[in-house]
């Protein structure tokens, strides 16, 4: 179990860091878990979407998750990573000028950040842990996102439609007064609508938004595709309450007329750039110093 976990954080921290250059090296974490979502060559889509849940919380959680944490926390310790809030992240200097090809986990960093760790005295039974006894420990807890796709998943049509026009409006496209959005039979809307660029472009976008259950697959995109040629669109934008798989991503990238996936996590963003039917609220979370074991 042990050597498993190290190896399988060894070979995130490399992604992670390859992740951030693609990137341009400022990012959140969020971002780059998506981004080995979509693009890793080493960690399969399979491997990351797992789910398990903990014998002793009886909550669900992802395995992944939490060795990427841990693979972040020891980038960080050993100085190829800056953070303030341990969410949004910065490749340091090292971190820019690391030579990718010849890193090496063991000999870069963990020899760096074993040390720091807080849990180093116990560092060997810590490993030993099981995954049940783990959260995603680096994770902000945000109940409302969670909140907000159950609702969207159990609105009824009009609601739902009035949603999304609502969201499409926000994001700065002009509906088409014709067209429009439109509930349609398999539980989505379909629309139509104009983004004027600049001063003088408007572009015409294909709209879909669907609320399943499951990941939106590549031929949902190849027929959304048949919906643009409808409409004679220049890109398209389809929305998820759920996720897109490896290969939907891809397809929504080929071609000439690139289709914009927004997934679930995404919506909520939008809401919250927006505040579309949502109220902030000011929380605090404790950092380190209350909670590391000195």
């Amino acid at each position: 179990m042990a050597n498993r976990q190290i190896e399988i954080e060894n070979k995130a921290m490399k992604e992670i860091l390859i992740a951030m250059h693609n990137l341009g090296g400022q990012v959140t974490r969020k971002q780059v878990l998506q981004e080995l979502h979509d693009n890793s060559e080493v960690f399969s889509e399979k491997e990351i979407d797992e789910t398990r849940t903990s014998k002793k919380s009886g909550k669900v959680y992802h395995p992944f998750q939490w060795k990427f944490n841990f693979a972040v926390k020891h980038l960080i310790l050993a100085g190829f990573i800056d953070t303030e809030n341990g969410r949004d992240l910065e490749l340091s200097k090292k971190g820019r000028n690391v030579d990718i090809d010849n890193f090496d986990a063991d000999r870069d960093v963990r020899t760096i950040s074993e040390g720091k760790m807080p849990h180093h005295k116990t560092h060997n039974k810590a490993e030993k842990v099981s995954a049940d006894d783990r959260d995603d420990s680096e994770e902000v807890d945000e109940p409302w996102r969670q909140q907000l796709l159950d609702a969207l998943i159990k609105m009824n049509p009009k609601k739902f439609e009035l949603f999304c026009r609502g969201l499409l409006t926000k994001m700065g496209i002009n509906v088409d007064d014709e067209i429009g959005v439109q509930y349609v039979a398999d539980g989505g809307v379909d629309g139509f609508g104009y983004v004027r660029s600049d001063d003088y472009r408007t572009t015409r976008v294909a709209l879909q938004a669907k609320r399943w259950q499951g990941k939106v697959s590549a031929p949902e995109i190849d027929k959304f595709r048949g919906v643009m040629d409808k409409f004679n669109a220049e890109f398209g934008i389809f929305i998820t309450n759920s996720d897109f798989t490896r290969k939907a991503v891809k397809t929504a990238r080929e071609g000439t007329r690139i289709i914009t996936l927004i997934n679930g996590d995404q919506i909520c963003d939008l809401v919250a750039k927006y505040n579309y039917y949502v109220e902030p609220v000011t929380t605090y979370r404790l950092k380190g110093f209350y909670l590391d074991k000195d």
